[in-house]
């Protein structure tokens, strides 16, 4: 391999970054290198690569005058380097290079190409007209240590069946907890795949993960219950997002995949006199997908209940809807014990609006009954107070 210092420099983003280390992590089987034109235009034929589901050819085509202008100037065999936030990230040696319109491509993530879809706006800033393909290694390559992790917890309990989940969790509310035990009580180990986006809206990665992390050290068997850290790339979004989930679930060692009945990508359609779904297009992909219940609470029932089981209809009928709590979270409210676990919501609050009292102590002395010793009291003590009072009932 020549010195990087000689070659040619292509510039990627991090998204683009951990698509290809999904690949070389082997995350993305049965895509096992960068597609080159005839490879491309089979999979867009059929769908299909080795015989296995892939939604779309798995390409790099990064956006910008000087990487397109680099990429139509290389020869085959030639070596170039790969720079992400400024460092070398790989070294790729050229197998062939193509023209691509960076709308269909955008139309084959995301069934559209409407530029109203905040995806598709976001995603056609970063495709260029041309792409190539070749062998890459990656340069300062660190160990995916969730392999091992996984590997380490089958051993502890002795699973022989492993399901998985992908989630926000943006906010983790009851009927996530509820489809969390659902899918626990007919595997031996679940992995949760939480999200992790690239852009910063909504709650923080590491809030979401450490009350996921309570939900789980608090009310589960904790060792059978791992969180994978998921980066949430262009190539997941669209309704192509839960073939890719599979993809990775399997090889991540799960025997199979849960999704919930209002997944965005779940698009269902009626076919051959039945409903069918993107889940029955799926392939060679050696993993049982399951389709969940809906959760709502019922007013009537007074519980937490499967929408398959509850007679009462919509009007009896609370639905979780993540946006709608977040939105109460954001404007300083604590929803409902009913929504949320408020222990949940008081942490998440206390992270969202930090130092949001300016006297917190005299505030929480002269609201709550104490013992008449002084202690320090936290944001997240003072919203579970509150909380205990909302849901005093002699008065009311």
């Amino acid at each position: 391999m020549t010195s990087s210092r000689k070659n040619k420099t292509l510039y990627i983003d991090k998204e683009a970054a951990s698509a290809l280390e999904l690949v070389d992590d082997g995350l993305l089987y049965p895509v096992t290198k960068l597609m080159n034109e005839a490879e491309s235009a089979e999979v867009l034929k059929s769908g299909l690569i080795h015989g296995k589901s892939f939604p779309f050819p798995f390409v790099l085509a990064p956006s910008g005058k000087k990487n397109e202008e680099i990429i139509a100037s290389l020869e085959v065999g030639e070596e170039i380097t790969i720079l992400c936030d400024k460092e070398e990230f790989a070294i790729l040696t050229v197998e062939e290079t193509f023209k691509i319109d960076p709308y269909e491509r955008i139309k084959h993530i995301y069934g559209t190409d409407d530029t109203s879809h905040p995806g598709v706006m976001a995603t056609i800033k970063r495709i260029g007209h041309w792409a190539i393909s070749g062998k890459y290694t990656i340069l300062n390559k660190t160990q995916n240590i969730n392999k091992k992790k996984i590997t380490k917890a089958k051993e502890l309990v002795g699973a022989t069946h492993t399901s998985s989940l992908v989630m926000g969790a943006n906010p983790l509310h009851r009927a996530h907890e509820r489809l969390i035990r659902q899918t626990l009580e007919t595997t031996d180990l679940l992995i949760i795949f939480l999200l992790k986006p690239y852009d910063s809206a909504n709650i923080a990665f590491d809030i979401r993960k450490e009350a996921l992390e309570f939900f789980i050290n608090n009310f589960l068997p904790k060792n059978r219950v791992i969180i994978v850290p998921l980066e949430n790339s262009y190539i997941f979004a669209g309704y192509n997002e839960i073939i890719i989930d599979a993809i990775v679930a399997k090889n991540y060692g799960c025997n199979r995949l849960t999704i919930g009945r209002n997944h965005a990508g779940l698009g269902l359609f009626y076919d051959c006199n039945s409903n069918k779904s993107i889940v029955d297009k799926v392939t060679g992909i050696d993993i049982e997908i399951v389709v969940a219940s809906e959760y709502v609470y019922c007013d009537e029932c007074k519980t937490l209940v499967s929408k398959n089981t509850c007679p009462h209809g919509q009007h009896h009928q609370i639905s979780y809807h993540a946006d709608s709590i977040l939105a109460l979270l954001e404007a300083g409210l604590l929803p409902p014990a009913v929504l949320m676990r408020k222990e949940l919501s008081a942490f998440i609050l206390s992270k969202l609006i930090p130092n949001r009292f300016k006297n917190l102590e005299k505030l929480y002395y002269d609201t709550f009954p104490v013992q008449g010793l002084l202690e320090e009291h936290t944001e997240k003590d003072f919203y579970l107070e509150l909380m205990k009072l909302y849901q005093t009932t002699s008065l009311t």
